[in-house]
Formats: structure tokens, sequence, C-alpha cells
């Protein structure tokens, strides 16, 4: 089993920073953490990823360069960092956690995800 906890979002003014974490615990092994993102009317889209033990990255097309993942393994937990902050960052942010090593960038593809933690980005 493993649980995610997001923490960190709230409401920013644009051209600000934002860090997001995902603190991870349980007994199965994870082998990458996913960020996706829901904005208001719109489908959850896919954010970023990381590599548990190897630590390699992938990022979505819309948010790279200004979106940064990492993990902290001692810590069990994973971070989202975003840069010049939009209006339209605005959404609710989830982790999830691939457990099954499938490296999907879908939602299909994590078996395990938080509770979700609110960005939102004032202009």
């Amino acid at each position: 089993q493993v649980q995610l906890v997001e923490s960190g979002g709230g409401l920013v003014q644009a051209g600000d920073s934002l860090r997001l974490s995902c603190a991870a615990s349980g007994r199965t092994i994870i082998h990458q953490i996913g960020w996706f993102r829901q904005a208001p009317g719109k489908e959850r889209e896919y954010v970023a990823a990381i590599s548990w033990s190897g630590g390699s990255t992938h990022y979505a097309d819309s948010v790279k360069g200004r979106f940064t993942i990492s993990r902290d393994n001692a810590k069990n937990t994973v971070y989202l960092e975003i840069y010049s902050l939009k209006t339209e960052d605005t959404a609710v942010y989830w982790c999830a956690a691939d457990t099954r090593g499938l490296r999907l960038a879908t939602i299909g593809g994590y078996d395990y995800w938080g509770q979700g933690t609110q960005v939102t980005v004032s202009s």
C-alpha cells in the first residue's frame, strides 16, 4: 500500500514561484512519481514524472522550462517547483505513484493518488 499527501498549494500572484510537495509512505515499492493537474472545466492532464531510484525526469511540453520535478529519497518526498506562474496554471495538482513500473505519462499508468492541493494564480 502507498499513501500520498500533497501540500504547498495556495493563492499566489502571476509571476511568483511555488513548490509543491508529495510525501509518500507505505510498504509498496514506488517506481515513479507523477504530477497531474486539472484546471476548472478541463480534463486532468499529465504534468511531469520522476523515477524514484534513478531520478530521471520527464515533462509535458506545456510546462517544460517552467516546472522542475525533483525528489528527496531520504524524506520520501517529491517536489514540483513552478516558476513564473501563469493564471492558466490555476488547477488542483495531484501526485500519483506508479508501483507497477509502467512509466506512462497517462492517468492509467498510476495506481495510487494523493488528495490534491489547490493552486490559484491571480493576475
